[in-house]
Parts: structure tokens; sequence; C-alpha cells
């Protein structure tokens, strides 16, 4: 199994709507993709920190990882944020 953890930075005044309809479209997701067998996402609630959203998904293996990522429902939902994205960082390891 893999565990997949990504935080997004974003910008611009209407950041918190970009991100909580980002978080409905990736907890949405489950349903659609059959490899995804997990997926928690939280925003930030903490005004001191710079990053905005993380998510943290489980997969059976960084293959399936890649089919996740490039699953059209996951496309979209990464197209969400697109607008106002300025960063992001990724760490997959094995669990």
């Amino acid at each position: 199994m893999v565990k997949h953890i990504v935080s997004f930075k974003l910008s611009g005044p209407q950041r918190l709507d970009y991100a909580k309809r980002f978080k409905d479209a990736l907890l949405a997701l489950p349903p659609q993709i059959s490899v995804l067998k997990s997926i928690e996402v939280g925003i930030n609630q903490n005004p001191a920190e710079d990053w905005d959203v993380v998510l943290t998904a489980i997969l059976p293996s960084m293959a399936d990882v890649a089919v996740y990522a490039n699953h059209p429902a996951h496309v979209a939902a990464a197209a969400i944020i697109a607008p106002v994205k300025q960063l992001r960082a990724c760490v997959d390891y094995e669990i």
C-alpha cells in the first residue's frame, strides 16, 4: 500500500472558496476510482501557516498512484484549483 500526501498553497482572496470546492470534488472520488482505497482532505485552519489544503490518499501501489492521478475525475478535481494553485508538495511512501 502507498500513502500519497499532497499539500497545496493557494493564492488570492477567493482561495478558501476554491479550497472548499476542491475538497468536495476530492471526497467524491473513491466511488469513481477503483484503486483509491481512501482519501482524507483538510483545509488549514491555522492562519500562521502558509499551506492551505492537504490530502492523504491510500492506494495499493505506486502504479495505482499514476492511475489515480490520470483518471478523468481526478483531473477534473485538480482543475478546480488550477487558477489559484501557487505551490504543490507531494510525498508517496509505502505503508
